[in-house]
């Protein structure tokens, strides 16, 4: 339980700090029990708090003046348009995006969890998207890495 307790809370960590890796310690996890399942849960869990609070960051990005005077290019306007025409009003395709990203950490988690903020992404779409899509991608890391061991493991005397 202390293990899951601190996956948790590593998870919050390395949602805000991008030089955290959380899943290079889920790597390690036994796979074939419910316990696999409990870790990636809790490591989701830990990341979905964690980019909500870039979701609120994003929110209050617009006050900063620094970006607000970025804002004022029309490059940018011209690529906020497109994001806010792909987004508002449109919560399955904005769900499906977040969805994506959760899962394959491309366009990055915490981008998309910023600019959903900015564009008032509904937040009842945010959290469970961000959450199913991490719980996925955290399982199939510790299935992934089990495979590998068994794999390369006798090879690198691992196993």
């Amino acid at each position: 339980m202390k293990l899951v307790l601190g996956t948790f809370l590593y998870s919050i960590a390395s949602a805000l700090i991008p030089v955290l890796n959380a899943e290079i310690p889920l790597a390690g996890i036994p796979t074939g029990s419910a316990s696999a399942w409990a870790f990636a849960f809790a490591a989701a869990a830990g990341q979905t708090v964690g980019k909500v609070i870039w979701y609120f960051a994003g929110i209050h990005s617009m006050k900063l003046s620094w970006l607000r005077k970025k804002m004022e290019t029309d490059k940018w306007k011209a690529s906020y348009a497109r994001w806010h025409a792909r987004i508002v009003g449109r919560p399955v395709m904005a769900g499906a995006i977040c969805f994506a990203s959760a899962v394959t950490g491309f366009p990055p988690l915490a981008v998309v969890a910023v600019l959903a903020g900015s564009l008032r992404m509904n937040l009842a779409v945010f959290v469970p998207t961000v959450l199913a899509g991490r719980t996925i991608r955290f399982w199939l890391v510790i299935e992934g890495a089990a495979v590998l061991k068994d794999l390369f493991g006798p090879l690198l005397g691992l196993g």
